[in-house]
């Protein structure tokens, strides 16, 4: 005998397919907020990245915060606060879209996955804070400024923040969210596997190269732009299930 198809109740039908339309547009929302963050988060790096690194000698800090700083370097640190709000409109987008999506996510994943990129970004915020502490005492033109080690040790402080523990975090919400994103069907498996190639670097780099705090944004900017495709859409839309033959 033939199978015989099982078309679902036509009420389940539609809140299935309203659950999809509302993670399409949440899905955008994290994908648009997400690109706004990596944007953000590359040029405030950039700029404040124009201040003396902890490999320059004394001379040259002096030189640096005796002439007035660096008003671009300066700037950048004003910037990390909107790459940090970007970030939160990501994370909760996110969260969100996953929660519309209508399959089961294992509740400590999802958990997981919110706790790391909060974690991340207090480490964002709190290492930038760190590195231009010095260089908001010269825009307050405070007198004497400290010895270039009180700014070198606070440079290693925002350093440490941002490499040991706010890469860690970093590669910890990439491995949830790609297991939940792939679990709902809204990334392709190669990006799936780059992505936890990438989050296993974050994981075990003991680099201190700035140039490692950009796969993060750069794998941000890449899910984005996938979830602007692709969230909303099952791969595999079952609308009618057949059932097992009758013996």
């Amino acid at each position: 005998m033939g199978e015989t198809p099982q078309r679902p109740e036509p009420g389940a039908e539609a809140a299935i397919d309203a659950r999809w339309r509302q993670a399409r547009a949440l899905g955008r929302m994290s994908a648009l907020a997400g690109i706004v963050f990596a944007a953000l988060f590359v040029l405030a790096m950039v700029l404040v990245q124009r201040a003396p690194t902890l490999r320059d000698p004394d001379p040259v800090y002096e030189a640096f915060y005796r002439g007035g700083g660096d008003a671009l370097a300066t700037l950048g640190l004003t910037v990390v606060p909107f790459a940090g709000i970007a970030l939160l409109w990501h994370l909760s987008a996110t969260r969100a879209m996953f929660q519309a999506v209508p399959r089961p996510f294992s509740p400590v994943q999802a958990w997981l996955q919110m706790a790391a990129g909060l974690l991340f970004l207090c480490m964002m915020l709190v290492g930038s804070a760190a590195v231009g502490a010095v260089s908001l005492l010269v825009v307050f033109q405070v007198t004497p400024l400290p010895a270039p080690d009180v700014a070198r040790a606070l440079a290693a402080v925002g350093y440490g923040l941002m490499f040991v523990f706010g890469g860690r975090m970093a590669g910890m919400y990439m491995i949830t969210t790609i297991g939940m994103a792939g679990a709902a069907g809204l990334l392709p498996r190669w990006l799936a596997v780059i992505g936890y190639l990438a989050a296993a670097f974050l994981l075990v780099s003991t680099t201190y190269h700035p140039v490692v705090l950009l796969v993060f944004p750069a794998w941000v900017v890449i899910v984005s732009v996938v979830l602007l495709l692709r969230a909303g859409r099952p791969t595999a839309p079952e609308r009618m299930r057949p059932t097992r033959p009758s013996r």
